[in-house]
């Protein structure tokens, strides 16, 4: 009798086939090998044969659904990390252009031809150099005429000042030497009639006639005088002022000449390097056009833009990292103008930072981003972002493993962020554990298995020795999860 084995036979483990549904498959691959194998004309077959065949099957069935089980039950693999202190700094960022300490543009203050340029672009000059020289020949020859003027009019002064006495003094003279004798003879005319009067040999009229004749001598004596006075004490004075003024004019109109001569020797206002000079020699220079440019780039300026919400948090003297778009060699700044009014349009604050521009190596209009370090603190305790977790009700949280390989979900309240590292204000403490690396899906109060463990350590001796920002160290990739998993059964 032929034993035939049927998969209705395997119904009963219907359990362990919904379990370990590619053992089943194996399963039912090795009957049908055996349901061919018995249908064979073999020598010394029998039933005994399929039995021990069956009974063989269901063993490997048993094994593998355990085996299944138990990859199933197996703890997740995690990475920790302890908990640290260090320094960590709040840094506010924000991207700006670099602008010159200085810049003046060289402007001429007369319209001339340039002669001659002295310096090109690129030249460094000092203050107060002659860059630029302008035509000047006709005014040399207005500051010659203009002295001319200054010697003619010093000759005038001498000539009023030692001059003899004016024609109209003379006749002042005369008049009151002739209203003095008129006053005198009136006067014997009026003393003569009075006593013939009183002799009765002259009538009163004409003693009355001579008292008036005398009255008007003596007022025209008085006018006389006064005309003379007047002469002497202002019109010789007035025309000694009217000759030295002539002089001082004549000077002024020198001193403007020689000024505009002057002008045509262009110098620099301050020390720096000539960035731009748009005129070549022979041009026109006109006020209001600038000859050149001169800038000074021992020193530059970043001019950044930072959110407004942080802006509150910078003041004058904090330390800046500076680095360029196209590089990323940092170059230490300090703040030294913050903006007191925000950007309407943009709503960001301006911010200045000087930097030391050693071998002229930054260059003003570049794009740079910078890096303003706000507050410090130090001996703070610090974790890799990539252990904080959502939290309960919109928090942050983290998952400490103990010593029995626990996992504890801990709620904590985040601070400072800077890079890799985060700050935590409550809720671990210095020296614990926690998940960077698997943490997502595991359950508090879960078993887990930790693979490998990296710790963050910080250079507290970097940070306090200069602003650059500390490289963090990122914590190690995940191993492969498929050298981690047992092998399946077949």
């Amino acid at each position: 009798m032929q034993a035939k084995i049927s998969f209705e036979e395997l119904a009963q483990n219907g359990a362990r086939r919904e379990a370990v549904p590619h053992t089943y498959d194996g399963a039912r691959r090795t009957l049908c090998a055996s349901n061919r194998m018995l249908k064979k004309d073999i020598p010394g077959k029998n039933a005994w044969a399929t039995l021990v065949l069956v009974a063989g099957f269901l063993l490997l069935l048993s094994a593998c659904a355990k085996k299944q089980a138990a990859e199933v039950e197996s703890p997740a693999p995690v990475q920790v990390t302890s908990v640290t202190q260090a320094t960590i700094r709040r840094i506010v960022n924000g991207d700006g252009v670099l602008y010159p300490q200085d810049q003046a543009n060289v402007i001429p203050k007369i319209t001339s031809p340039v002669q001659k340029f002295n310096v090109r672009r690129g030249d460094h000059v000092k203050q107060g150099q002659i860059v630029a020289t302008l035509e000047d020949r006709d005014l040399v020859a207005a500051v010659t005429e203009s002295r001319g003027a200054v010697e003619q009019a010093e000759s005038n002064l001498r000539a009023t000042e030692g001059a003899t006495i004016p024609e109209a003094m003379v006749k002042a003279q005369t008049d009151l030497e002739a209203a003095r004798q008129s006053r005198d003879a009136a006067k014997k005319v009026l003393d003569s009639r009075e006593q013939l009067f009183k002799q009765g040999a002259l009538a009163g009229r004409q003693v009355d006639e001579s008292r008036v004749a005398y009255t008007q001598a003596v007022g025209q004596y008085q006018a006389a005088d006064e005309h003379l006075k007047t002469l002497q004490s202002v019109s010789n004075q007035e025309q000694i002022k009217g000759a030295a003024a002539q002089v001082l004019t004549a000077k002024a109109h020198v001193q403007s000449q020689e000024a505009q001569v002057g002008y045509s020797r262009v110098i620099s206002p301050i020390a720096g390097v000539v960035a731009d000079r748009p005129l070549n020699e022979g041009d026109i220079a006109a006020p209001g056009t600038p000859l050149m440019t001169v800038m000074d780039i021992s020193r530059v300026v970043a001019r950044v833009n930072i959110p407004q919400a942080d802006a509150s948090s910078v003041k004058v003297g904090q330390a800046a990292i500076i680095t360029q778009t196209d590089t990323a060699e940092p170059v230490e700044g300090k703040v030294t103008v913050v903006s007191p009014a925000a950007d309407a349009n943009t709503t960001t604050v301006q911010v200045w930072v000087q930097i030391e521009n050693k071998g002229e190596r930054l260059k003003p209009g570049t794009s740079v981003h910078a890096s303003i370090v706000t507050e410090e603190y130090k001996a703070a305790s610090v974790v890799p972002v990539a252990a904080i977790l959502p939290g309960e009700e919109g928090g942050t949280a983290v998952l400490t493993v103990d010593s029995n390989s626990i996992a504890h979900q801990r709620a904590v309240k985040l601070g400072v962020r800077e890079k890799n590292q985060v700050q935590i204000l409550s809720g671990v403490t210095p020296g614990e554990e926690v998940v960077v690396v698997g943490g997502l899906g595991v359950d508090d109060k879960a078993k887990v298995k930790v693979v490998t463990t990296a710790v963050e350590e910080s250079d507290d001796d970097e940070d306090q020795n200069g602003p650059e920002e500390p490289a963090a160290k990122k914590p190690p990739a995940a191993p492969d999860q498929k050298k981690n998993e047992a092998p399946k059964g077949k």
